[in-house]
């Protein structure tokens, strides 16, 4: 039997079906004791690709046919290990992320619908809040820009000459709020994947999600920009890990400027 709930007076039924979104993304290396503080309240451990390097991916998604609706999404992820991974030295680390056998944390989540934000804090935990979207293209290239109150926040353009990229596997995410961790599987079906080596320019603006992306190190070169031109997904139940020691730090703050 799948599971429902009841949002803002509308049933949502498991899965969430998304028939059709495109996105536009950006990993980064970056030092594995940078994003630990980040990814601390949730009692995950960081994914290591190789001894002291973490992976972070930023970037922008335009949903245009889901069982939510349609809204655009920012999202900032970091690469764990999965809750119930046995100890690993280094080397068994980073083989799980290179075979897509990690998670990822989603520490920021901003979109521009209001329904997607109850559902998506109600249903799986997922860090939404409301924040403005504005497409930025120029010439061959694509960019999007975050916005809190006015004030930029993200700025990112995408530069053209990509190479195709193959399918991979989706890890499932975890998410922290109001001192519940859980954890969410899913499904991607996308098409038209590419890929190229950086690709990729980041400005930083103002507020939480910009200083916590400085706090890491960023803007720098990406080791990977990627855009997919079409994509369907499937959203399951989350699971509920448990209660953790304590809130995610600003959780409060982030509802409030919702």
């Amino acid at each position: 039997m799948s599971d429902v709930f009841e949002i803002a007076g509308r049933t949502v039924t498991m899965p969430v079906e998304v028939r059709s979104a495109r996105n536009w993304i950006a990993a980064y290396s970056v030092e594995a004791d940078r994003v630990r503080r980040l990814v601390s309240p949730t009692g995950l451990e960081v994914a290591e690709a190789r001894p002291g390097r973490s992976l972070v991916t930023i970037g922008f998604v335009e949903y245009t046919d889901t069982d939510l609706g349609a809204y655009h999404e920012f999202m900032v992820g970091i690469a764990v290990r999965k809750h119930d991974a046995a100890p690993a030295t280094a080397r068994e680390r980073a083989r799980e992320v290179r075979k897509n056998q990690a998670g990822v944390y989603i520490h920021h989540l901003p979109v521009d619908d209001r329904f997607s934000m109850d559902a998506g804090r109600g249903i799986w935990g997922y860090p939404k809040t409301m924040m403005t979207f504005e497409r930025l293209d120029r010439g061959r290239s694509t960019g999007w820009r975050l916005s809190d109150a006015g004030r930029p926040v993200v700025t990112m353009r995408w530069r053209p000459r990509w190479f195709p990229m193959p399918r991979s596997a989706v890890p499932p995410t975890y998410t922290l709020l109001d001192g519940v961790l859980r954890v969410t599987p899913w499904e991607s079906r996308p098409k038209g994947t590419r890929a190229r080596p950086a690709g990729v320019t980041l400005e930083l603006g103002d507020g939480r999600i910009a200083d916590d992306l400085r706090s890491i190190g960023l803007p720098k070169r990406a080791i990977l920009s990627i855009s997919v031109d079409e994509m369907r997904a499937r959203f399951g139940s989350p699971q509920v890990i448990g209660p953790v020691a304590a809130a995610e730090p600003g959780e409060k703050e982030s509802k409030t400027s919702a």
